[in-house]
């Protein structure tokens, strides 16, 4: 693996290893005083933010230094992109000190597509616009086998604003590829035009399609195996798609009485920041039936996993053996 760009395509088997290593990861530093392997020792991580980040940023950094690399944050506020210069020159400018990979969000689509054509360095896409995030659907299906074990055959309902997450879009491809069957519960304000074909190349080949779409949250809970909570994306937002914050959470939050209309085994995820009591009660969020914590745990390991595949992955040897 060269790149992770999207999970648009991603073999079964590539995801497969990538949750594999961040288990063998998270285990080989269960009871650690100190949380550190030398794997990716004398290797250099930049991450390149042009939107505002916390879990995403935060939990690269830690994975970096969890396996020794040289991590270094740049924000574009704080950089020449504030003063004009392109993502090209300043990719280049990082590459030419000796970045090793770089970790890029950008508000543009198919920004982090553009950069591997540019640099020599490893790319991995942290956010592109409203396309994709995939060690987010990668932590996430992380979480689920977790808590669910096989996701072959599992429903997993995603709600909320189908249209402008990028998470959407990487969880429904990835969690196709394991298996899995997806139902999109959004108003239709909230959906792309071509929400119907999303799916559609990895359609089993039994014919069964693999992302049902409703409007009607109550009718779809009962069946799901897990529910994916999205945030209402309002700096993407030019106009009005629902009537308020009110109406929202009365139509799609995830209250505590629409929680006791899933299976005593269904989980619940969000990707954050959560606005509760509008996208989630507060007592969800809080409820051991919500997985978020583990969300964003992790997001560490599996991030670690990426880093590891990328920058120093041998098939023949399990991650922390030769410390």
């Amino acid at each position: 693996m060269r790149h992770l760009l999207t999970t648009a395509g991603l073999p079964r088997k590539t995801v497969t290893a990538l949750l594999d290593t961040a288990e063998a990861l998270k285990q080989s530093l269960l009871g650690r005083e100190v949380r550190k392997l030398p794997t990716l020792r004398g290797r250099t991580v930049v991450t390149l933010f042009y939107e505002s980040s916390t879990r995403t940023r935060a939990s690269f950094e830690i994975a970096g230094k969890w396996m020794s690399a040289d991590v270094v944050n740049i924000s574009a506020g704080g950089s020449a992109v504030a003063k004009g210069e392109s993502l090209r020159d300043t990719a280049l400018t990082l590459t030419a000190m000796g970045a090793d990979c770089v970790v890029l969000r950008h508000p543009a689509s198919g920004a982090a597509h553009r950069l591997a054509g540019w640099v020599p360095a490893h790319v991995i896409n942290a956010g592109d616009g409203t396309h994709q995030h995939p060690t987010q659907a990668l932590l996430d299906a992380a979480t689920l086998r977790e808590r669910l074990g096989d996701l072959n055959g599992r429903t997993v309902t995603i709600i909320g604003d189908v249209l402008h997450s990028r998470v959407a879009r990487s969880n429904i491809e990835l969690l196709i590829t394991l298996g899995a069957r997806i139902r999109l519960v959004a108003p239709p304000t909230l959906l792309p035009r071509d929400v119907a074909h999303w799916g559609n190349a990895l359609a089993s080949t039994s014919g069964d399609w693999p992302v049902t779409v409703s409007h009607d949250l109550d009718a779809a809970l009962p069946g799901s195996d897990a529910v994916m909570m999205l945030r209402v994306q309002t700096e993407r937002m030019h106009g009005e798609f629902f009537p308020s914050a009110r109406e929202y959470a009365i139509s799609y939050g995830l209250t505590e009485a629409r929680l006791g209309l899933l299976p005593e085994h269904a989980v619940v995820l969000h990707p954050g920041p959560m606005l509760r009591g509008m996208e989630i009660a507060y007592s969800v969020a809080d409820s051991p039936r919500a997985a978020i914590t583990e969300q964003v745990r992790n997001g560490v390991h599996v991030r670690m996993a990426v880093l590891y595949h990328l920058l120093a992955g041998r098939d023949d040897q399990t991650p922390g053996e030769e410390v």
